[in-house]
C-alpha cells in the first residue's frame, strides 16, 4: 500500500499528537508529560528509522536514485525526529537534566545527519549513504545501551531497550548482508 507523502506527514504528526495526549492523560505535570512524550516519541522514530533503513537495503544501490517512497521515508523520519528533538529538548529543560558534551556531540552530529537526509542523501554515492544509515544506527543503539545502564534521568532499564539493541543489530547486519549480495549481483551484470 503506497501512501502519499503529504498523507504520511499528517499520519505521522498525529501519531505525534496522541503520544503527547497519552502523556499528558498519564501524568498531567508538564516535566513528566514531556518526559513521556520524549521517551514514547523516540520509539516511533527508532521503528520509522528502521523502515527506512529497510527501503535502502532492499534499493541498494542501482534503486536508490529512483526510489520515492525511500524519499517519502527520509522526509517522515526527520519531521518525526525533530518533533522528538522539540520533546526531548523540553524534557531536558523542564527537568534539568545535565547534558554529557561527548554524548551531545555525537547525538547533535546525528540530528545534523538525519535533518540533512532528505535533501542531500540520495545526491551521494551509496557507500557515502552507508555511513549515514550506520552512524544514526550506532547512535540509536547506544542511546538503548545508556538506557539499560540506567545512565537516563527518569527512566529504569526495561526489555524494550534490550530487544531494541538486538534488533537494531539484526537489521544492520542482515540489511548489509543484503546489500553486499545485491552490489555482487550488479557488479556480475
Amino acid at each position: 500500500m503506497k501512501y502519499s507523502l503529504q498523507k504520511l506527514l499528517v499520519l505521522g504528526i498525529f501519531a505525534e499528537l496522541v503520544i503527547f495526549l497519552i502523556s499528558y492523560a498519564m501524568d498531567s505535570s508538564w516535566e513528566v508529560t514531556f518526559r513521556y512524550s520524549a521517551r514514547y516519541s523516540g520509539r516511533l522514530s527508532a521503528v520509522t528509522f528502521l523502515i527506512v533503513f529497510y527501503l535502502f537495503a532492499t534499493s541498494f544501490p542501482a534503486k536508490i536514485l529512483k526510489n520515492k517512497a525511500l524519499k517519502n521515508g527520509l522526509i517522515l523520519f526527520a519531521v518525526l525526529h525533530l518533533i522528538h528533538f522539540g520533546f526531548l529538548a523540553t524534557n531536558v529543560y523542564l527537568n534539568e537534566i545535565p547534558l554529557v558534551p561527548v554524548k551531545l556531540t555525537g547525538g547533535a552530529l546525528a540530528y545534523l545527519m538525519i535533518v540533512a537526509a532528505p535533501f542531500f542523501l540520495q545526491k551521494l554515492k551509496p557507500k557515502l549513504q552507508l555511513v549515514y544509515f550506520y552512524y544514526v544506527s550506532f547512535v540509536m543503539i547506544m542511546t538503548y545501551v545508556a538506557r539499560v545502564k540506567g545512565d537516563f534521568q527518569g527512566a529504569k532499564p526495561f526489555w524494550l531497550h534490550y530487544a531494541m539493541i538486538v534488533i537494531f543489530v539484526i537489521c544492520c547486519i542482515l540489511f548489509g548482508m543484503w546489500m553486499v549480495k545485491q552490489n555482487r549481483k550488479e557488479s556480475s551484470n
